[in-house]
């Protein structure tokens, strides 16, 4: 059976057997059980997952002929396999312990698939998921860089993230205009922010709004009247850390 790729959600399937390999083996998932693969498509990185006994695979894919394929080419996905869009995909009712999350992820909902996680932090321990590299180089960056954003940020409190290596368009069908990277997240220490969360986010967001701006001014509408003397608002919002973003909060609050 030949699959088409799909197109509107911007899946590539990749179609190299060393880099599957390599994804999958940067899945460590200490202490987890319970795996889920996003996306699997075709199935490069299916089997190997298969072969690992110590984890408990749950395989959600969306197309339904992608998963008619799974379901002839590897029989173990019997029972494993849920047709599914994971953006919807209820966590919470069918994991009742920590799991990780792995997958060669559509690049037009990465994004999504990441807020989705950030979301279920409690629950997912790990992720190791390829992206388009700009996305990921983002999420990954550190303060100071000139791609360090919102999801950084946001990401970052939660997660310790590792970019751990780039892949090239040839190994895909079909091949995408842009390379791939694959990133490691891994649950950080923090259970809840010292600080008033939803604040926290606004804050993020508002500053990287106007990224080009002093806080000072990108913050205008959070700052109080009698007080906007606070030694962070004379940066720009690539130059805070994750504690620095707390800080503020704590500060308006």
């Amino acid at each position: 059976m030949n699959i088409k790729p799909k197109k509107q959600l911007g899946q590539h399937f990749l179609n190299d057997a060393a880099t599957a390999e390599r994804i999958v083996s940067s899945l460590r998932a200490e202490g987890v059980h319970k795996v889920i693969e996003v996306g699997p498509g075709t199935g490069a990185l299916t089997p190997l997952l298969l072969q690992n006994r110590r984890f408990d695979i749950t395989f959600v894919e969306i197309d339904v002929e992608a998963a008619t394929f799974l379901e002839k080419r590897y029989p173990d996905v019997h029972g494993k396999l849920v047709v599914a869009d994971f953006l919807r995909y209820p966590l919470e009712e069918h994991f009742h312990e920590k799991i990780a999350v792995i997958g060669n992820f559509p690049y037009n909902i990465s994004s999504q698939i990441f807020f989705k996680i950030l979301e279920h932090r409690n629950m997912v321990q790990e992720v190791v998921g390829m992206l388009q590299k700009e996305v990921a180089e983002r999420i990954a960056a550190p303060p100071g860089s000139k791609t360090y954003g919102i999801t950084s940020v946001l990401l970052q409190a939660f997660y310790d993230i590792e970019y751990l290596f780039t892949v090239h368009e040839h190994v895909f069908v079909p091949p995408p205009k842009v390379k791939s990277g694959v990133i490691r997240l891994t649950r950080n220490q923090t259970d809840v922010l010292p600080c008033n969360e939803h604040l926290f986010i606004r804050l993020v967001k508002t500053a990287f709004n106007q990224r080009r701006k002093m806080m000072s001014n990108s913050l205008k509408s959070l700052l109080p009247a009698e007080n906007k003397n606070h030694p962070l608002l004379s940066k720009r919002p690539e130059q805070l850390s994750v504690q620095d973003f707390v800080t503020l909060a704590q500060w308006l609050s």
